[in-house]
């Protein structure tokens, strides 16, 4: 019904008047988006897993495509390179959802960036060999690495988003027994990594 008033009967209303109905049509986008993102975390830990074996780089670039059409400026903007990622095993529908996350975030951080660059990639590390997300973004302070998975927790307010994508990235990694973190440095750029499992658990063939 705002949309309609803006549409249809907008010049019926002063600067002030217009200004307000823009704000009640971009919040309620934003409540929409909110619930929508709830309801997915909420899922999730009810939906049984559909194990199959999955290549990592093909599902990279994938979501890479996936989020390139939904915002075509940025990515026009950015540099984005997949690099050879390892197999690996999970639900296919769910690990896209990570990337598409994680690859969204990436654009969103690197949006007021000179030269965006992200890298998909795979590192071996110590808690095991790990596929990250890298970018030149705004970065985090160290400290507030582990806020970044809770839910309602947002380090950068002036940036769009419900404060719930990167939790529902932790309990799609959790689900699949692997692990998931952030490093990054203020105005360096941030990584997520993630850890899958190479095989199908036994209970789950």
């Amino acid at each position: 019904y705002a949309q309609l008033l803006q549409t249809n009967h907008a010049d019926q209303l002063d600067d002030e008047g217009r200004r307000l109905l823009r704000l009640v049509y971009e919040n309620t986008q934003r409540m929409g988006a909110l619930i929508d993102d709830l309801l997915t975390l909420s899922r999730l830990g009810r939906r049984e897993l559909d194990w199959e074996p999955l290549d990592g780089e093909a599902l990279a670039r994938e979501a890479v495509e996936e989020v390139c059409q939904a915002h075509p400026d940025r990515c026009d903007a950015a540099t984005i390179e997949v690099q050879s990622l390892p197999a690996a095993v999970g639900d296919r529908s769910m690990i896209r959802h990570v990337l598409t996350n994680l690859l969204a975030n990436a654009l969103k951080f690197t949006q007021n960036e000179e030269a965006p660059r992200i890298v998909v990639g795979v590192e071996h590390t110590d808690r095991g060999r790990a596929v990250f997300v890298r970018d030149n973004g705004v970065g985090f302070e160290p400290d507030y690495a582990d806020k970044l998975f809770g839910v309602f927790e947002r380090l950068h307010d002036d940036f769009e988003g419900t404060g719930v994508g990167l939790a529902i990235v932790e309990r799609i990694v959790h689900r699949h027994d692997g692990q998931v973190w952030a490093e990054g440095e203020p105005g360096a750029g941030a990584t997520i990594y993630f850890t899958l499992p190479t095989s199908i658990p036994s209970d789950n063939e």
